[in-house]
């Protein structure tokens, strides 16, 4: 059974860092592109930045480029989102997922619908 558990979110100020990490178990994700999506009270699902298996091409989102940054350890099994210069409009919850087919080692699915399993979400909170 796939698992996949995300932490590191929690309370920050405006301007503050966040680590967050997501660990899955039940299937070496070595060769699945890997995403970050966030949700904040009203509004729909986004996407925040992806991966490809080879984790040789990434994907951000307008609105955290420059500032986030994607990266995975396949021999952990874990997936990591740096969060710099967080801003209150980053509050949300944020959901790691994987692509639960093969794809090019290039590719890198930005839509929420090409991938297969999720996480539980963790909160992240930005005080202005």
């Amino acid at each position: 059974q796939v698992q996949l558990v995300e932490s590191g979110g929690g309370l920050v100020q405006a301007g503050g860092s966040l680590r967050l990490s997501c660990a899955a178990s039940g299937r070496t994700f070595s060769r699945y592109a890997l995403g970050w999506f966030r949700q904040a009270p009203g509004k729909e699902r986004e996407i925040v930045a992806a991966i490809s298996w080879s984790g040789g091409s990434t994907y951000y989102a307008d609105s955290v480029k420059g500032r986030f940054t994607i990266s995975r350890d396949n021999a952990k099994n874990t997936l990591y989102l740096q969060m710099n210069s967080l801003k209150p409009e980053d509050t949300a919850v944020y959901y790691c997922a994987v692509q639960g087919t093969y794809s090019l080692s290039w590719y890198v699915p930005k839509t929420g619908d090409e991938y297969d399993y999720w996480g539980q979400g963790t909160q992240v909170t930005v005080s202005s």
